[in-house]
């Protein structure tokens, strides 16, 4: 089994969000959008499509972290830079944060959301700090085996 670890605790709190959201949009959202004019209603898809993004970011990044775990693929596999988070132009951003137009629940979801793809984005940086200290410490490793091996020779 792969020594990477797979966080029961950030997956559940993702598909529980991603479960909130969904009923959100489902329920909500439409509604809120149809009470105000175009612009203010653009806002508010705006950031709902923020919301899915950070939701999906952070999922699919668990998922391959589950894979690690699961020994389906390597750690060296999910770290390269098309597995790991993306969007962070869009996800990071907070601006419209405390909109008056944005509802207090689609607020709740896009605090919480903002909250764990920050706790996700420190986890994918220790994986990375981590995978590159042995990544190092490996080819120091074999540099010194060759190059060691050959100056006992002489």
């Amino acid at each position: 089994m792969q020594t990477t670890a797979y966080f029961r605790g950030p997956f559940e709190e993702t598909m529980a969000l991603l479960v909130e959201a969904r009923t959100f949009m489902m329920e909500t959202e439409w509604w809120d959008r149809q009470k105000v004019d175009g612009v203010k209603g653009l806002r508010i898809t705006n950031e709902t499509f923020r919301l899915t993004s950070r939701l999906t970011q952070v999922m699919s990044w668990l998922m391959f972290q589950r894979a690690v775990h699961d020994g389906e693929i390597s750690a060296e596999y999910a770290l390269q830079e098309q597995f790991r988070l993306s969007g962070h132009d869009v996800c990071l951003d907070t601006s419209h944060s405390n909109d008056a137009v944005i509802s207090r629940e689609l607020r709740s979801l896009l605090n919480r959301s903002h909250k764990l793809f920050l706790r996700i984005e420190r986890l994918e940086s220790m994986f990375v700090l981590t995978a590159s200290r042995k990544h190092a410490s490996s080819t120091s490793e074999e540099l010194d085996a060759n190059f060691g091996h050959a100056e006992t020779e002489h």
